[in-house]
């Protein structure tokens, strides 16, 4: 239940209460971690506010990373306030409407860097700031999905995304790894999220990974930061780099 107690943990992602980001931030306060929460903007706060006070949340931040200088600000409240940071979480992406429900090859460039963005280069962004932050060490932790190695139809352009996030995971780890900080991406099987409510046929998908996964049980935001938690912690200090499915074994099946 302390596997994490005294730790910094940063959130970014949390848009209501079936948000992943939401349970990886309930599991990090279980095991004893201190929370820093964002949300995206007025709209959202209303929903992430009541959430981030329930777990105690010491900062409660916007942050639109397509805007100029509010990621820089996050950290720069996270130094201030707490000095250093062990622990971030990375559950935020975005394509824009055309370009996700078209063809992959028909994306606009415009979509497609904006996708690139807001779900891959961001999250560079965060774990370059986050480094001096963790002189002894951290975690920094990622989003996929398996549509990012085999087509899922009506994925579309989030799938190239996904494949270039989870390499950049593998990159992060490599260049880090000699400073004690472990990077990963999460994948959990399909889940009914808002994010997910953008994407065409999303709860035949869900049927479908219920019936095929070897559990037959669809994923939970709670499984997916109980493995957060793990990986944050002291027990996978020589771990990183991975892609971690979380889909009662969905995956595996051909």
């Amino acid at each position: 239940m302390d596997a994490l107690s005294g730790k910094k943990a940063l959130i970014v992602g949390i848009a209501n209460d079936q948000s992943i980001a939401w349970g990886c931030a309930k599991a990090f306060r279980s095991a004893g971690a201190d929370i820093a929460v964002t949300y995206l903007n007025e709209k959202a706060e209303p929903h992430v506010r009541p959430l981030a006070e329930a777990i105690g949340a010491e900062l409660i931040m916007p942050l639109d990373v397509t805007r100029a200088g509010e990621l820089e600000a996050v950290f720069a409240s996270v130094a201030e306030h707490w000095g250093r940071l062990d622990m971030v979480l990375h559950s935020i992406a975005f394509a824009p409407r055309d370009d996700l429900h078209g063809r992959v090859v028909d994306c606009s460039p415009e979509g497609f860097a904006l996708a690139m963005d807001v779900s891959v280069h961001s999250f560079l962004r965060m774990i370059r700031l986050s480094e001096p932050l963790m002189p002894h060490g951290g975690t920094c932790l990622a989003l996929s999905f398996f549509g990012s190695s085999r087509v899922v139809r009506s994925y579309g352009i989030m799938g190239p995304v996904k494949a270039a996030l989870e390499s950049a995971v593998r990159y992060a780890a490599a260049e880090l790894g000699p400073k004690g900080i472990t990077v990963h991406a999460l994948s959990p099987g399909p889940l009914k999220t808002r994010a997910a409510s953008g994407i065409d046929h999303f709860d035949a998908l869900i049927e479908e990974a219920s019936a095929r996964a070897p559990t037959h049980q669809l994923t939970t935001i709670d499984d997916v930061g109980a493995l957060a938690a793990f990986l944050a912690s002291s027990h996978a200090r020589n771990l990183t780099g991975g892609v971690h499915d979380i889909d009662g074994g969905f995956s595996i099946i051909a």
